[in-house]
């Protein structure tokens, strides 16, 4: 029986047959496509001069969101680039895991709790200098707003030593928004099949000596939220939900 769920297996990818095809994949198929469907214009790129590895920390509004951040990266970045993909959504059948693992070299990670072996193969792969894109918030956005982070963003930095980017997608949700996103203003609005988007790429963040979780989850958040209300000019991104009465 194959191995579906966190026991999908992923280690073949990173290897160099897989890399190989991935990369013509990525170069003459996916970039080419994302092109298509989007004016994209990338900001922030001279923040990805540091040696790395890079955990790219980004707002989750559209399935297209990894195809536009992996067109973004330089090819150097982009190349040694893991991508945290949802483990229910992406790992349950071995017709959906396997194009995953090979376009876009995913893991799969349980988002609804704190699982000890994806975190440990995320650690695990950033340490060995693989840079990692993960959408804290955990899933695409309900609402079109900002969903709270989690913490599994801060705690690899933190284990890892590595650099945080926060990233901010804009317009994403615009393009082919009722196959792609899930909040309803996407969803019900006209099915654009072209649209411009900003990838913007923030100053890094490192774990300061002795921060706890929440404080760095809570810088990486801050972060991506004044990334994109620079980009947007929404002042009010990100900004808290009123609370249920």
């Amino acid at each position: 029986m194959a191995q579906l769920g966190l026991d999908f297996p992923t280690k073949w990818g990173r290897g160099y047959s897989a890399r190989i095809v991935r990369n013509l994949i990525q170069g003459y198929m996916l970039a080419p496509f994302v092109r298509y469907m989007s004016s994209l214009e990338v900001q922030g790129l001279e923040h990805l001069s540091g040696p790395g590895p890079f955990i790219f920390a980004a707002n989750h509004t559209s399935h297209l969101d990894t195809p536009l951040v992996l067109t973004a990266l330089p090819d150097s970045q982009r190349k040694r680039t893991v991508v945290a993909a949802a483990m229910d959504n992406f790992f349950m059948s071995a017709s959906k895991g396997f194009p995953t693992v090979l376009i876009f070299n995913a893991i799969p990670i349980d988002r609804h709790k704190i699982n000890r072996r994806s975190a440990q193969l995320a650690l695990e792969l950033v340490e060995d200098k693989w840079n990692l894109l993960i959408y804290p918030e955990g899933g695409r956005t309900p609402d079109g707003a900002l969903q709270d982070f989690k913490g599994g963003a801060a705690y690899l930095a933190q284990r890892a030593n590595a650099t945080v980017i926060p990233v901010y997608i804009h317009g994403a949700g615009e393009i082919q928004g009722p196959k792609f996103a899930k909040a309803p203003q996407y969803t019900t609005a006209k099915n654009n099949q072209r649209h411009h988007v900003v990838v913007a790429f923030g100053p890094g963040l490192q774990a300061d000596d002795n921060e706890n979780l929440r404080h760095l989850s809570g810088r990486i958040e801050e972060a991506v939220i004044k990334l994109g209300r620079e980009v947007s000019g929404d002042t009010e991104f990100g900004a808290p939900r009123p609370s249920a009465s």
